[in-house]
């Protein structure tokens, strides 16, 4: 990893955590000064310096040294198909494309958008179909038809569950398509969870 690649990490470790210079200096136990030669690419930390650093940004050494963003469209293309794992469980469109973006989140670029953009749909999703279900199983729908039953009464309350997992495969397939051909990807709608 280059020094200049090295300077702009720490810089955006410490954009992303929010925190200004002074403030790095003094959780870190560093001076001020060597905070700026760092960033400046003046010094290259190393040793002690480098493991105050990874405690006051929460991270760890190698993360900062080894630090790369690679592009990989293919992890995006395959951590946005994940979503259909909704199919076989509904909490597993969610569990899938979480795991895929905690691992890769601070390595590859887009993926923390991508994931957030994901999960957001995802668990937006999956509230919507557990409320539709405790409505239907608690009676309130039964209650609606006069409680009356007849095969085209119960086979109307599974028109929305149509609805809703069609709609969420379009979507999923609709961005995949979007992220493998390097445009803009939108999941809606969606509750802003993660931000």
């Amino acid at each position: 990893m280059s020094n200049l690649n090295l300077a702009e990490r720490l810089k955006e470790l410490r954009s992303r955590k929010g925190i200004s210079q002074e403030l790095l200096a003094e959780e870190s136990g560093l001076s001020l000064r060597t905070i700026q030669r760092i960033e400046n690419n003046e010094t290259v930390p190393r040793g002690d310096t480098l493991k105050r650093l990874a405690i006051a940004l929460d991270t760890s050494p190698d993360e900062i040294v080894d630090w790369k963003v690679q592009e990989d469209q293919n992890y995006l293309t395959i951590m946005s198909m994940s979503a259909l794992s909704f199919l076989f469980f509904p909490i597993l469109g969610i569990i899938i494309p979480l795991t895929m973006w905690i691992f890769k989140k601070d390595k590859i670029k887009d993926v923390n958008e991508l994931g957030k953009s994901i999960l957001n749909f995802q668990i937006s999703w999956t509230l919507l179909l557990f409320l539709y279900y405790i409505l239907m199983f608690t009676g309130i729908f039964g209650r609606m038809f006069g409680g009356v039953v007849s095969p085209f009464r119960v086979m109307s309350l599974f028109i929305p569950l149509i609805i809703l997992y069609g709609y969420n495969v379009i979507i999923i397939v609709f961005n995949s398509v979007r992220v493998y051909n390097k445009k803009t990807f939108k999941y809606l709608p969606a509750l802003r969870i993660l931000r």
